[in-house]
């Protein structure tokens, strides 16, 4: 794949689906690396050969990690394609014609141990979604496609709205080991993941219920019960434990999915 070929989601598609946060709390963690990285470098001019150098290395770091976790997916994981999982395939393929791009990003199917997860990330020019076996199970056996629909959606809207560049990852890198820093706009930017999702199929999204109760007793929840309590279940401690969480609290999300007038509360 070469540079000419790629194009994230479009544009116009990626301003009306981002959270109205996401952009100015990227800025003010974009700016926590530059300044960080600019002391960096003072410091390493002026003599210091410790921290400075580690500091430095970051762009290096961000690398190694992107590719030693796109070699894990590709050596340990099962491809998506059109002759293995084909109705899986579909879907990353429609998701990714529903939101603009012109190049449909690789998919796999990890062993999940019973971990209900699915991400999205990069390495050089490909992009790629991974989705835990368990979740996945979800719209096989447990014949639910709708919810493994919104899970695609969800992890390609990441994709399709730059959250797996590089550039951005190193550009947040610093904010993203301070504590409530770099975990808010990730709240941020999975509004803006469940946006795209729910932009491709709405109607998954009561398979977000599998985030509350497991892939086995989710039909049974009343999601509706759970948005409601984001208006009632609030105080210090849920402030705390929203605050130093990469994705939205249940009752926050599913608010935010119930009611679609409204984004998704951050903090």
């Amino acid at each position: 794949m070469g540079v000419v070929s790629w194009r994230w989601g479009d544009p116009h598609v990626r301003r009306s689906l981002r959270h109205p946060r996401e952009t100015p709390i990227l800025i003010g963690c974009v700016l926590v690396t530059l300044f960080t990285v600019a002391g960096a470098v003072s410091r390493a001019l002026s003599g210091d050969p410790n921290e400075p150098l580690l500091l430095l290395s970051l762009p290096a770091l961000v690398y190694f990690v992107r590719g030693q976790l796109y070699a894990r997916q590709r050596v340990n994981g099962v491809r998506i394609t059109e002759h293995q999982f084909p109705e899986a395939y579909r879907m990353v393929v429609e998701a990714s014609e529903r939101l603009g791009m012109r190049q449909v990003p690789d998919a796999y199917v990890v062993l999940g141990n019973g971990v209900l997860n699915a991400f999205a990330s990069g390495h050089g020019f490909r992009r790629y979604v991974a989705i835990n076996s368990d979740l996945f199970e979800v719209g096989g056996r447990l014949s639910d496609p709708d919810a493994l629909r919104f899970v695609i959606g969800h992890e390609v809207g990441h994709i399709a709205a730059g959250h797996t560049s590089f550039w951005r990852q190193f550009a947040v890198s610093v904010a993203n080991v301070i504590p409530g820093v770099g975990s808010t706009l990730g709240r941020a930017q999975e509004y803006t993941a469940d946006n795209h999702a729910y932009e491709y199929c709405p109607e998954g999204v009561q398979g977000m219920r599998i985030l509350a109760a497991g892939k086995y007793l989710y039909r049974d929840v009343d999601f509706d019960d759970i948005a409601d309590r984001a208006r009632t279940d609030t105080g210090f401690f849920v402030t705390l434990v929203n605050l130093l969480s990469s994705h939205p609290i249940n009752t926050f999300r599913f608010a935010a999915l119930a009611d679609r007038t409204r984004p998704g509360r951050v903090l």
